[in-house]
This record gives structure tokens, sequence and C-alpha cells, in this order.
């Protein structure tokens, strides 16, 4: 039996990527609303292309209805505006297409497409839809041309141009104010020398900010990403129950069946999720060869139905999504012999999932090195160890859990025995 150290059982808004201010929310979602009401834009080729097929496909076509008519219309969750069916969500989706997360101090949007879908995932027929190929398929497609747009100079907008909703207005330098210490950017220039909103999110620490600890002792694990711990598991199974509350952790599925998830059976996971507001680089947690790496197309909206109705879906289901979200794999034989073959796992969230792997297979890298990068914002991530690993942690004085916060990417978390 898996053995999981138990997080705290306080509810938080992992990464305030959704507000938590449900007042935010449904300011929100009433501003999108109204702007989908006068819009007579067609809808955009991926959207169409969605329609057609919820239309032209029996079981996807029951799926949506269902999904709809099964939520509350006179007393929606949280008391929010309503999307009233497939065609209304299609709408919404129309709006999104061209805009960019604001900035919002009393809690962050950071997930449009989520915030319309939050109630309808998690109903049954929400959760069997979103766990469709071929409904995933469409939805990439979606988030595929939403990601042209966020990667544009039309994207910039929503930068500094508002001191309120500006990502580099005055409110947001309040909730970061060592940014421009921080991060490589010009002040002088127009948005700060950014160039779309995805060049913004993906921008790089200034050199020295985050020095990598130890970097000349292969027996100490450094943090992956700048991210708040969620989970320590030892004794991990090959296959387990993940659907279920305890959302326990099944190598098989989380390794998309790759022949190397015997190695890891038995073994440790350790999960971190990011912010909204944080770095979104991987870096290499240890120095060593890059055995193998894998993209794994997945799920984007599915929920754990165990965890009922949530507000911040798919946070609390953070141990479910990954064994089925959309996720990026890097096998690394470490230099250091006891620590030996491990991987690093990179999970889609929702809208945030384009991970993108930028080393290679039989490159040998650097404890430090970036490794890879989320696009659009903050996820989830683990790190996985055979069972002959013999580690002491350190998360910095905290217990995993949804209320924990940032260790600095590159700090030690781990050092073996």
């Amino acid at each position: 039996m898996a053995i999981i150290d138990k997080p705290s059982n306080k509810t938080y808004l992992i990464g305030n990527w959704m507000p938590s201010d449900q007042t935010t929310l449904a300011n929100w979602m009433r501003k999108i609303i109204d702007k989908a009401e006068i819009s007579h834009a067609p809808l955009l080729p991926s959207i169409q292309n969605l329609k057609d097929f919820i239309e032209s496909n029996p079981k996807a076509y029951m799926f949506f209805n269902q999904m709809f008519d099964n939520t509350d219309k006179k007393d929606p969750p949280a008391g929010l505006p309503q999307v009233r069916d497939y065609q209304h969500m299609l709408e919404l989706f129309n709006v999104i297409m061209t805009h960019a997360p604001d900035f919002d101090e009393t809690g962050l949007v950071g997930f449009p497409f989520n915030a319309i879908l939050d109630w309808s995932m998690a109903t049954n027929s929400g959760w069997s839809a979103f766990l469709d190929d071929e409904i995933n398929h469409h939805l990439k497609a979606m988030l595929n041309e939403w990601a042209v747009f966020l990667k544009s100079p039309e994207s910039t907008y929503v930068l500094n141009e508002d001191p309120r909703h500006g990502w580099l207005g005055e409110d947001a330098k309040k909730a970061m104010p060592t940014f421009v210490s921080d991060f490589k950017c010009d002040p002088a220039a127009a948005h700060y020398g950014f160039k779309s909103w995805d060049d913004f999110f993906t921008r790089e620490f200034r050199q020295g900010v985050r020095p990598v600890a130890e970097p000349d002792n292969n027996s100490v694990i450094i943090n992956a990403c700048e991210s708040s711990p969620y989970r320590l598991a030892r004794n991990v199974k090959l296959r387990d129950n993940f659907w279920i509350k305890a959302q326990n952790y099944a190598l098989q599925y989380m390794l998309d069946n790759d022949p190397l998830v015997d190695k890891f059976v038995g073994g440790i996971i350790y999960q971190a999720f990011l912010s909204a507001l944080s770095y979104h680089g991987w870096h290499a947690p240890v120095s060593g060869k890059v055995i193998k790496t894998k993209l794994i197309n997945g799920s984007y909206y599915s929920q754990a139905l165990s965890m009922g109705f949530d507000p911040e879906a798919p946070n609390k289901s953070q141990g479910y999504i990954n064994e089925v979200a959309t996720r990026a794999l890097i096998f690394i034989e470490a230099d250091e012999p006891k620590i030996g073959l491990m991987c690093f796992m990179a999970v889609g969230m929702a809208e945030v999932s384009t991970c993108e792997i930028i080393v290679y297979e039989g490159q040998h890298i650097t404890k430090g090195q970036e490794i890879g990068m989320f696009h659009f914002g903050g996820s989830t991530h683990c790190l996985i160890f055979r069972p002959e690993v013999s580690l002491e942690f350190d998360l910095h004085g905290q217990t995993p859990g949804l209320d924990s916060h940032n260790i600095p990417i590159n700090s030690r978390i781990a050092t073996v025995k």
C-alpha cells in the first residue's frame, strides 16, 4: 500500500488561477456573457469544428446536452451566472479566443475556458465527455488556436495598459514587487519589452536570481519548478484507484504504459504545483543523461467525480489528473549512482496544457539547466524515484497540501541518504 504524507484539509485556491472572491468570478462571467450577447462574430474555425462534431456525433451531442441540463439553473454554484447550453458555451468560447487573461488583485481568472465549464465538469456527463478522446482532440485544436493569439502582439494589451487589470499595472506590481529585479525585462520599453502574452508568461530569471543549490554535489536534488509542495508518497503502486477521493498514484497510467515503469514500482513521488504569478520553466532536478522524452495527449477538463463540485476544478483533482491529463515525461539517468534513473513529469491543468520539452534523448544535462516549460501559466509536476533510492526531503518547513507556498526553483528539496 502506498504511504502518502497526508495533505492539509484546508481548502485553498491553488495558484490563484481561479478567484478567491466568488464575486470576482461572477462579475467576470457576466462581462463575458454580455459580450457574447452583443457579438455577431461568426464562430472561429476550431469552435465551428467543435460545434459540427457535437451535432454530428450522437455520444457528444448527448454528453453536451446532459452536462448543462444537470446543472442547477435556479441555484447555480456560488450564485454564478449560468451557461445555458452547449450553444451558449460555444458563444462564450468564441469571445474568449481573442482575449488574454486579465490580472485582478481579488482573484485571477487565469483559466477562462475552465471558468465557463467549471460546474458542468462536476456532472456525470461532463466527466464522461471530458475523458473522450475525440472531444479532447477538438478541445486541443481550439486551445491551439487560442495559443496563436496569445503568442501574437495583439495579446500584449493585458500587460500594462490598465492599472487594475494589466499584468504590469499598479496592482500587479504590488503582487509582484520584485518583478523587475527578478526577471529579464526592460521597464523603459513598451510592455517591458515583452512581445506577447506568452512571451511574458515564459519570461526568464535574471542571472543569479535563483542560484543552484550545491551545484557540484550530485547527492543534492533541487526543486525543478518554482512550486508549492502538494504531496509526497512512498511505495507507489503500479496500478491503483486514482479516481477515488484519496486519488492514489498509479504509475502505469502516469507513465503511459512506458516499458521503464517497472523500475519505479514501490518508489517515491513528490508532487508540487505552480502559481499563476510564478516562473513557468522546468529545470533539471539532477545532473545526468536524458534517456527518453515523451509528450502524452490527454484530457483538459476532467476532474475526479469523487471530489464533487469543486469551484476551483481541477485543483482538488491534482492526484487524479496525473493519470489522464496532457503531460510530458523526461527520464534522466542521474550522474549520482545512488539516484540512478528518475523521471520528471509535467502535467497540464485545463487550458494550461502546452508542455514544451527543450532537451533531447542522449543529451547530458546539468542540475539547474532549463529542460522545458509550461505555456500560458502554471500547473503541476512530479519527480518520480525508484524504490532503491533513499531520500531525505527538505520541504522548507512545510507540510505538503493546498495551503503550502512556493519553494524557489533550484533550491534543495532532497538529499540522497
